[in-house]
């Protein structure tokens, strides 16, 4: 009984490990296609603010991800008995922590993390080509961008762990919006 169960239980890991590789494979195709393809049409304002926001983007579901790893589930089932709205999705993405925080701060994270790396490259050339520029400028850039990603991601797990609640609480009314009624 005990080995059937443990068999079951591996299973259902490697389920999720393939489908998390199916699922980082077909986002970061179409991500890098559409960035990539986006940035390196644009002029340099542009390309820089979507290089911004692509590392915002990895540094929100990053937040997302830890909060729901830190979030009390026992605060959500009050809400729930008070029929408060999104407190249903919430105990959904607490209860499912570990493949939510997978998802957010592995599957997304990772992949803005690639992604801001590759537009970098692409904004480097940018600034070399229209300024001119006798050096490499990508070494500079891509510390910038690494710099900031870890140190927003750092700062965003310190909102995490102190405003768990409020962010679980929020994204579950966000998925209560969207979801079958």
């Amino acid at each position: 009984m005990k080995k059937n169960k443990e068999n079951k239980k591996e299973h259902s890991n490697m389920k999720w490990v393939i489908q998390s590789f199916i699922i980082t494979f077909i986002l970061s195709i179409i991500f890098s296609y559409v960035s990539t393809n986006g940035v390196s049409n644009l002029s340099l304002i542009p390309a820089i603010l979507i290089l911004v926001l692509v590392i915002v983007i990895g540094i929100f579901f990053d937040i997302i991800g830890v909060a729901v790893t830190v979030a009390n589930e026992e605060e959500f089932h009050a809400k729930a008995t008070k029929k408060v709205k999104g407190s249903k999705d919430s105990i959904k993405l607490i209860k499912n922590a570990p493949k939510v925080a997978n998802i957010c701060a592995d599957v997304i994270g990772d992949i803005c993390g690639v992604l801001s790396g590759a537009i970098s490259a692409l904004i480097a050339i940018k600034i070399s080509t229209e300024l001119k520029m006798p050096f490499d400028i990508q070494f500079i850039l891509s510390a910038l961008v690494s710099a900031l990603t870890v140190s927003g991601k750092a700062f965003g797990k310190e909102i995490a762990n102190k405003n768990s609640t409020e962010i679980v609480h929020k994204v579950g009314i966000v998925l209560n919006r969207f979801s079958k009624k």
